[in-house]
């Protein structure tokens, strides 16, 4: 399968492919089936593409690549309802705002996207750890 993506062109995927977000993703509650992909042009980023809606595609990156010390607690419920089994399956990610000033890209690390990319079903969580930035600059200066 294929879609034509605004601003990515030509995506090929398959069924396998296909994540489920059964109560959609934060401002976008009436979309539920998404892909991921990465970046041609800069592997450190990903898309989280609405295969519904082609218009929505999320720029996003795991919050490894940021915070090494990254940890999120899973509550029971989500671990349930994601069925996940074991914590290799569970695949993080963080979305990111996109701006033309590279010192103003920032990431989400407050509200951490959840996949289980074994049985395809993912959410985006709050967490209430204050440690984590809702606007966490991605480049920053070396000292």
């Amino acid at each position: 399968m294929k879609i034509n993506t605004k601003c990515h062109g030509e995506i090929q995927y398959s069924e396998e492919d296909i994540i489920t977000f059964e109560k959609g993703i934060p401002a976008f509650n009436n979309l539920t089936k998404f892909i991921v992909f990465k970046l041609q042009q800069n592997e450190v980023f990903s898309i989280i593409h609405s295969i519904e809606d082609l218009s929505i595609g999320i720029p996003v990156i795991s919050p490894f690549v940021i915070c090494k010390d990254y940890e999120v607690k899973l509550s029971e419920k989500l671990i349930e309802s994601l069925k996940i089994e074991d914590e290799k399956d569970v695949m993080l990610l963080n979305t990111v705002t996109i701006n033309s000033d590279i010192k103003n890209i920032t990431c989400n690390l407050r509200a951490p996207i959840i996949i289980n990319i074994k049985e395809r079903l993912g959410e985006q969580i709050i967490l209430c750890n204050e440690s984590y930035n809702i606007k966490h600059p991605i480049f920053q200066e070396e000292d």
